[in-house]
């Protein structure tokens, strides 16, 4: 170890430790340590609000090349707890960065750990299951654990709180990177769209808007009435943190919701908290999906998908409820996409919105401007 660096330590809660060194924020932090295997968009991950709670362990051994600039950012800032690498680039090289992947993170008080043995924490982790760890550059591992003994677990635990919005506000950014600006058609009429915010990424409200719709962000405690009030032509439910089970007043208010009839589009969290509404059941992953190659079929194709989360919806759950499964991971078979067969109501646990990641399931947003343009016609 270089004699400039700083020492850290990550402990896991089975007593499991690692020694590296310390880069972004020096201290001590806490989450629930899990893994994600793309090669590509740490800056994109670490700034998704899916993330808040969790220390990150990228699998790439190589992060922070590129640095970090203000184009690729997911959220208002960093969500993640802490971040785990094998090897950080101290010198970024690339025309877009600002600054570099430490110096962002010190700055937003994000602690990281470096120099370890990236492959054998991840096979630790597919092996006993994702759990709580804690990274330091102060405290022995005999103090980590005990602080370990203290942390909740991440079943049960409501995070929508700590990344949801405070206000009503409308997002006004059509296009973002490069492939948004061209590749949606252009619509006279608008879409009145309502976005509950159980943690949104901004790439979501891109591509809402790159299909014509005006979005309105909301924040998750949004009452029914308050969002019918909007006059939506449909409603999105976003991504989001935590235990899909602990978030009972989005649960509540998506029941009440469906009986609006309105189209309706859930991604991630929303994807499971509509299926809780419906009726179904979530249950907890040993270690997730997160990553930018996860293989989901649909119907006769198969796609591509970028993935992040730790719960997923039980398919038997969801049997005699008037709901098809449209979407199956193929690594695991778990429910990755249902659409309701009476309601204009659909739902997908993937990130068809990308950033990082393919874009094979940017047409599920065209759908949905699509059901609302028919409902229009409906009622015109």
């Amino acid at each position: 170890m270089e004699a400039s660096r700083i020492g850290a330590r990550l402990v896991l809660a089975d007593g499991t430790a690692f020694d590296g060194w310390s880069f972004g924020a020096t201290g001590t932090t806490t989450g629930e340590v899990v893994f994600n295997t793309g090669m590509t968009g740490y800056q994109e991950v670490i700034t998704d609000p899916s993330y808040c709670g969790q220390i990150v362990t990228f699998t790439y051994p190589e992060l922070g090349n590129t640095g970090i600039n203000p184009e690729d950012i997911e959220s208002s800032r960093p969500q993640v707890q802490g971040v785990i690498a094998h090897n950080v680039a101290r010198r970024p090289s690339s025309w877009r960065a600002t600054q570099s992947l430490s110096e962002w993170l010190a700055q937003h008080g994000i602690v990281g750990i470096a120099g370890i043995d990236t492959r054998a924490l991840t096979r630790r982790l597919r092996s006993q299951g994702a759990m709580n760890g804690a990274i330091s550059t102060e405290l022995t591992s005999e103090q980590l654990l005990a602080r370990l003994r203290e942390q909740p677990a991440m079943q049960g635990l409501d995070l929508v709180p700590e990344v949801t919005a405070a206000a009503p506000y409308t997002w006004e950014d059509p296009s973002g990177s490069g492939w948004l600006a061209t590749d949606a058609p252009t619509i006279e009429r608008p879409l009145r769209v309502v976005a509950i915010d159980f943690g949104i990424k901004h790439n979501i409200l891109r591509r809402l808007t790159s299909y014509g719709c005006e979005v309105t962000v909301v924040p998750a405690t949004a009452s029914a009435d308050a969002i019918l009030a909007y006059q939506p032509d449909g409603i999105f439910l976003s991504n989001g943190p935590g235990d899909p089970a602990a978030v009972h007043y989005g649960i509540e208010t998506v029941q009440q919701l469906l009986a609006a009839q309105k189209p309706m589009f859930g991604i991630c969290l929303g994807h499971q908290i509509l299926a809780l509404a419906l009726g179904g059941r979530t249950y907890k992953l040993k270690f997730g999906h997160r990553g930018l190659n996860q293989p989901a079929r649909a119907n006769d194709r198969v796609e591509i998908t970028s993935q992040n989360h730790g719960f997923a919806v039980d398919a038997d759950s969801l049997a005699g409820a008037d709901i098809e499964i449209t979407h199956v991971n193929l690594n695991d078979r778990t429910v990755e996409g249902f659409r309701h067969r009476t309601l204009p109501v659909f739902s997908v646990q993937y990130h068809p919105e990308a950033s990082p990641g393919p874009h094979d399931a940017d047409y599920l947003f065209a759908q949905f401007a699509q059901l609302m343009r028919e409902k229009q016609e409906v009622e015109a």
